[in-house]
């Protein structure tokens, strides 16, 4: 396919002879360092053209540090210079050369895939798209994916559980007593009414809402006529629930498929972002923070990021290349980017730089979500981030994690045994989400049996729609630990979740720990400046300190006749207001000071007084 032209490697490079050998047909170079080590890749129609001006022009910084260190240069003539645009990318991303604009690489985006049942079956999918049934998408992680399928689960009761659970069920899951899914599984729902269901599914994913509403009226208005007024009201809430997603994830005007890039740089932080249009509907957007040299243009870095992100992506992610890509600033391959775009694509694909009327809209959105995500780099967040790639990358995840959630128990010899739940995302412990389980019903000192059931309550309350799932749940434990969460998440249904054990070793020394990630055979040993594993140390030791900070109050108010009996100011009276008001202590101590001052009799003085109580300082 290609015709090669490669010089031997020399100790001394010299430019004018090299330049005297070069064809002028397309191709691509590669610049070689003084290690043997490709520092630099570009293509070019007229090859010899293209090379000789990197030494015989006054250049900027960055390309006078990249000629400098030249020891060689190797090159690939080609066909045509569409067919040098491919190979550049696939070179840049084997090598990945110090001077190029690096794009570090996802694996295969999100779907949501409705499978091809009697009944079927919406759920994530990655991947090549064999199955048959139908996919929508991409999403632009996995999250976004799942947030959709969860608000999917809320406004039509379509399955979600995997066929082996599915197929087995003699009585309805919980997913069926929270109203979540009609349970087709023992026969609970016809056939034409799931279809129904499955087909408001299919418009509403495909950006057809409004068809959904006026079907969901007509039926309201005719339940209403027939004195069903219980159905009527069911369905008056469901379109309530509609409209509201409606006003929060709707684009203004026209629908259509679009992809919106964007580029902000701020000292050596460059951010690009890409925001997904589908249908009309924005379905979020991902970050991307490019390795590039020092005084490179935004121009240059969203150039090379079109051909990084976009070339492949046909093959590996079921075509994902929309028909249109609004971009925040001109690049200069513009038409041959169009070009080898749409001969991929296998129809029309336009990349817009300047964007008109709400078009430009979102290309603001997308410029100013780039720049927010700059400032916070800046503003100290880039450790935090660096510790979660890392994490990413040392359990082989599709994407950073972007949120974590820790478990720990905590007892004395069995006594008023407490799980902590700790939370973490990209600015690191968010405390507000922070939740303990007091245990009930277990034989002391079993610390599966506390297991299970704390995360059978956090995870219950998780697919009611309480908070977002973790991306990795950590447990403090080993092999066993790791087990009964996995199964403890498969008995609720719970899928995408990435369950990792702490094992601490005989020691239990910092740097000595072990990960026990389910789904691997072997343990995962991080080395002791792993920031991957500094991030695990201290999720840990924040949930260790969250659990037995819960358990000393606990115990403590097992020893005593009632922690609320000793705050002063506090009589029987509003003692028993604030059980009744907040359904027992568990709630009054997760209130907050608006809340306990809501109460009758109680000042916010004595509201403060009351949450110092379960909050203590720095807790």
């Amino acid at each position: 396919m290609h015709d090669a032209h490669d010089t031997a490697s020399r100790p001394g490079f010299e430019p004018e002879a090299f330049l005297r050998t070069l064809t002028t047909r397309p191709g691509v170079y590669r610049m070689i360092g003084a290690g043997g080590e490709v520092i630099y890749v570009g293509k070019a129609r007229n090859l010899k053209k293209r090379v000789a001006s990197y030494f015989r022009r006054a250049h900027d910084t960055k390309t006078q540090a990249l000629v400098g260190q030249i020891r060689d240069i190797e090159i690939t003539v080609t066909h045509t210079e569409n067919e040098a645009l491919i190979l550049e990318n696939n070179l840049i991303k084997a090598h990945k050369p110090r001077y190029n604009i690096l794009l570090r690489d996802d694996k295969s985006y999100p779907y949501i895939y409705l499978s091809d049942h009697r009944y079927p079956r919406l759920s994530l999918h990655r991947g090549a798209r064999a199955k048959r049934g139908r996919y929508f998408g991409p999403f632009p992680s996995a999250a976004a994916a799942r947030e959709s399928l969860h608000l999917l689960q809320k406004l039509f009761p379509v399955r979600q559980c995997e066929d082996s659970y599915y197929e087995n069920r003699t009585r309805p899951c919980l997913q069926y007593q929270i109203k979540r899914c009609t349970a087709p599984c023992v026969g609970l729902v016809s056939e034409a009414d799931y279809a129904e269901a499955v087909q408001h599914a299919v418009l509403f994913l495909e950006g057809k809402g409004g068809q959904v509403i006026d079907a969901l009226g007509a039926r309201m208005e005719a339940a209403a006529e027939a004195l069903s007024f219980e159905r009527a009201a069911e369905l008056r809430d469901q379109i309530a629930a509609l409209r509201r997603v409606q006003e929060r994830q709707y684009v203004s005007g026209k629908g259509g498929d679009v992809d919106v890039v964007a580029v902000a740089r701020q000292a050596d932080v460059t951010c690009v972002q890409v925001f997904f249009i589908r249908g009309g509907r924005n379905l979020g957007n991902k970050t991307f923070y490019p390795r590039h040299a020092e005084h490179t243009e935004p121009a240059e870095v969203l150039q090379a990021f079109l051909a990084q992100y976009y070339l492949g992506l046909e093959e590996a992610a079921g075509s994902p290349i929309p028909a249109e890509i609004l971009l925040s600033h001109p690049v200069a391959d513009e038409a041959l980017l169009e070009q080898v775009l749409s001969e991929q694509a296998g129809r029309r694909v336009a990349l817009v730089p300047r964007a008109r009327g709400e078009r430009a809209r979102w290309v603001q959105m997308a410029v100013a979500n780039a720049d927010q995500a700059v400032a916070a780099q800046l503003a100290g967040q880039a450790s935090v981030r660096r510790r979660l790639e890392a994490l990413q990358e040392a359990l082989g995840l599709d994407e950073m994690p972007r949120r974590l959630e820790c478990f720990d128990i905590s007892h004395t010899m069995g006594e008023a045994p407490v799980a902590g739940c700790v939370v973490f995302n990209e600015q690191g412990a968010v405390k507000s989400e922070y939740r303990r389980f007091n245990i009930e019903g277990v034989t002391p000192g079993d610390d599966y049996a506390a297991l299970e059931q704390a995360l059978r309550r956090r995870y219950t309350r998780l697919a009611a729609g309480e908070a977002p799932l973790p991306d990795v749940l950590i447990i403090d434990g080993g092999k066993g630990q790791v087990g009964e969460a996995v199964r403890v998440l498969a008995d609720l249904q719970v899928s995408g979740v990435q369950v990792v054990g702490i094992a601490k070793g005989p020691t239990r020394k910092p740097g000595h720990e072990s990960l026990i990630v389910a789904g691997r055979d072997r343990p995962l040993q991080l080395a002791p400046d792993s920031p991957a594993l500094h991030l695990i140390q201290q999720v840990d030791a924040e949930a260790h300190r969250f659990a037995i900070t819960g358990h000393r109050q606990r115990r403590a108010k097992a020893r005593t006749a009632s922690v609320l009996e000793e705050i002063p100011g506090l009589g029987p009276k509003r003692r028993r207001q604030l059980l009744v008001r907040f359904g027992g202590l568990q709630e009054v101590a997760r209130a907050g000071v608006e809340d306990l001052a809501g109460v009758p009799g109680v000042s916010k003085a004595l509201a403060q007084r009351i949450y110092d109580v379960f909050h203590p300082s720095g807790h």
